[in-house]
């Protein structure tokens, strides 16, 4: 059994992740268009009935651009908290919404996901780790700061999307108003290139295979500049960088290729 794990888009500009196996799928935000969506999952050969379920991290235009259209088109229950929810615009009552809490378990068939607060000027927002047939995949955008619920999930993924938003001297020197600035650079903004890499190297464990750059800023950052960066320092990992513009290529995982010790300290997470 394998589990496939694609960025449909990572930006300001909208964020979708897909995370599934032969029987289901899942996806993490839904802000691209749902025409968007279609037009990509079948590019990388994708089916969108295997679509199960859309959580969403945050109520931010970049993160449910597409959710109404896409949730009502194919059916998609979507997985929300009631703040979350609230902070929405536009009419979600003949969805199908189920709600989480902090820490709760869900299961979407062979797929469980562990949602758990971070620091981010929202309602109430969230990242996930996701178990899919023994692999750990985390997603962890949208942070101000990394707290310990960050770096204890982080240390037990295989694969992980992390958020590396924007470079401190472009930032600092752009054309952004300074109210901007600081709230982007503040304990509840987005993560910079530094203080990802400190996740990176302070919590990596030895079978994090793939590390995808994520939620690049398109004024305050650059993927050669964050690519550089983080090669430098990847070890046994692979780096990538979510495109703004397009869906990455497709990873494939299978449990064979997570070791036992981390199946063992995964497993308690699910516990």
């Amino acid at each position: 059994m394998s589990v496939t794990v694609a960025s449909l888009n990572s930006g300001s500009n909208g964020n979708c992740y897909y995370i599934g196996n032969e029987q289901e799928a899942i996806l993490i935000d839904a802000g691209i268009s749902c025409r968007e969506t279609e037009k990509r999952m079948k590019h990388l050969g994708l089916e969108l009935s295997k679509l199960k379920a859309i959580f969403i991290s945050h109520e931010h235009h970049d993160h449910i651009l597409g959710l109404d259209v896409l949730a009502r088109k194919y059916s998609i229950p979507i997985y929300i908290t009631p703040k979350t929810l609230n902070g929405m615009r536009g009419n979600f009552l003949s969805h199908k919404i189920h709600y989480f809490n902090d820490g709760e378990i869900l299961n979407i068939g062979e797929i469980a996901i562990k949602p758990f607060s971070k620091k981010h000027d929202a309602a109430d927002p969230h990242s996930f780790f996701i178990e899919c047939n023994r692999v750990p995949v985390g997603v962890f955008t949208d942070i101000g700061s990394p707290c310990e619920k960050l770096k204890h999930h982080f240390k037990q993924c295989h694969v992980a999307f992390l958020e590396a938003n924007y470079d401190e001297e472009m930032l600092l020197n752009g054309r952004y108003p300074q109210n901007l600035k600081q709230r982007i650079h503040g304990d509840f903004g987005h993560l910079s290139n530094k203080q990802a890499l400190e996740v990176f190297l302070e919590n990596r464990n030895d079978h994090l295979s793939h590390l995808i750059l994520s939620h690049l800023s398109k004024e305050n950052n650059h993927p050669t500049i964050v690519e550089q960066l983080f090669k430098s320092h990847a070890g046994n990992s692979e780096i990538i960088v979510a495109s703004r513009s397009a869906a990455s290529a497709l990873l494939h995982f299978s449990s064979k290729q997570v070791t036992k010790k981390t199946r063992v300290v995964q497993a308690k997470l699910f516990e």
